[in-house]
């Protein structure tokens, strides 16, 4: 039995390889002009909102030409609040005949990069048109934060004078390891970053709709904001187009590989200690705020969990420290670090980063939010607790 044919507008650098896949399932993609006409099935990644309403509803837009009881998927990152305008809209003009699937095509980076013998997860994000889009939006936050946290740690590793190649596997075998940064790690060490793998525009774009999300709900979002600041002045330099793994350059100047550490083995383990240290608290706050949003948002955490756990969003923090704040197994536990031992840890590294002149962006963000937390007395709480600062419980 033959599969229908799907249309399909958007065939940028994660809607090729989405529509690549298709075919490789077996579907007939159609990806030109009045791809439309026809079509049971019409798939829409283009990259923003404006472009997304122009394609649909503009002047001989998609909607027009899709039959009756059309199924349209928008797997494009956009505020949830777009996606219900969408829904909203088919009705005004007279096509409620039409499914709409808001289906966020979550971290498309991922989904690419797995082996094909590997099984594809599908999530059916309970709350109707939007919950999609904010599930996508909470999981990157993590993603948004973690991107820059890979160049923070290997610029503040070379910053030390460590060998970046040993300092990358001792993160990846650590506490402080993120997807982003092993993804990243061989584009930023070869510095292949022309033409860019996943430019720094589009994580700009998904942190934007973070950020303007987080001011219309009021709600903090230090880490976030602070990379998305990063992320605008490197733009700012004329590197949008630029690969993301070249964040790294705003730590440390040179090639990373070109750093030859001459110190004793001490010397090496004390400094490249504080490389971990400050990677995982940077982690474990991001945790704090990305679960604190979506709980806000009233995403399913649940849910939540298990996506972002198998997703690009992930770091060993998010998947310990992460799942205790989402049970609320927080507060005083015996045995566990501390709020105040996390401060220590993070203190000694942005102090001997400061000496050093090397700026850690997210890791001063993150130990800020901690002062918050021992200023609001949960220092000898264990160190999920820091969530509490954020409002959640």
């Amino acid at each position: 039995m033959s599969k229908p044919a799907i249309g399909f507008v958007g065939l940028g650098a994660m809607g090729f390889g989405m529509a690549t896949q298709l075919v490789k399932q077996g579907y007939p993609v159609h990806g030109f002009d009045e791809s439309a006409s026809g079509k049971q099935y019409y798939v829409c990644m283009v990259a923003t909102a404006a472009q997304a309403q122009s394609a649909l509803f503009g002047e001989a837009g998609i909607v027009s030409a899709l039959p009756n009881n059309a199924t349209l998927i928008l797997t494009s990152t956009v505020p949830a609040s777009y996606a219900q305008s969408v829904a909203a809209e088919l009705q005004s003009i007279g096509r409620g005949d039409i499914l709409f699937i808001d289906a966020r095509s979550l971290a498309a980076q991922f989904v690419l990069h797995r082996e094909p013998s590997q099984s594809w997860l599908l999530y059916l994000v309970p709350g109707g048109v939007g919950a999609g889009s904010n599930m996508k939006m909470v999981h990157q936050v993590l993603a948004g934060i973690h991107i820059l946290g890979g160049s923070e740690a290997m610029g503040f590793a070379a910053q030390l004078g460590l060998d970046a190649t040993k300092a990358a596997e001792a993160i990846k075998a650590s506490d402080a390891w993120s997807w982003m940064h092993e993804n990243r790690l061989q584009r930023l060490l070869e510095e292949d970053w022309h033409p860019g793998a996943s430019a720094i525009s589009i994580i700009l774009k998904d942190v934007g709709i973070i950020t303007s999300s987080a001011r219309q709900n009021q709600f903090p979002l230090p880490l976030c904001t602070s990379a998305e600041q990063v992320y605008l002045s490197a733009v700012l330099q004329g590197n949008a187009t630029v690969d993301d793994a070249s964040m790294v350059r705003h730590y440390y100047n040179k090639p990373v590989l070109s750093v030859s550490d001459t110190r004793s083995a001490t010397e090496t383990a004390e400094a490249l200690q504080l490389v971990l240290d400050m990677m995982e608290v940077t982690n474990l706050v991001a945790a704090a705020e990305a679960v604190a949003f979506a709980r806000h948002l009233k995403v399913d955490l649940k849910q939540f969990f298990t996506l972002v756990s198998d997703a690009a969003g992930s770091s060993r923090q998010f998947v310990t420290k992460g799942l205790e704040m989402i049970e609320g197994r927080i507060g005083e536990k015996a045995g566990s670090p501390t709020i105040s031992d996390a401060i220590a840890r993070l203190e000694k590294a942005v102090q001997k980063a400061r000496d050093l002149h090397c700026p850690l962006y997210l890791g001063n963000s993150a130990l800020n939010v901690l002062f918050l937390a021992k200023r609001a007395g949960l220092e000898k709480e264990s160190s999920s607790s820091v969530i509490k600062v954020f409002g959640s419980n």
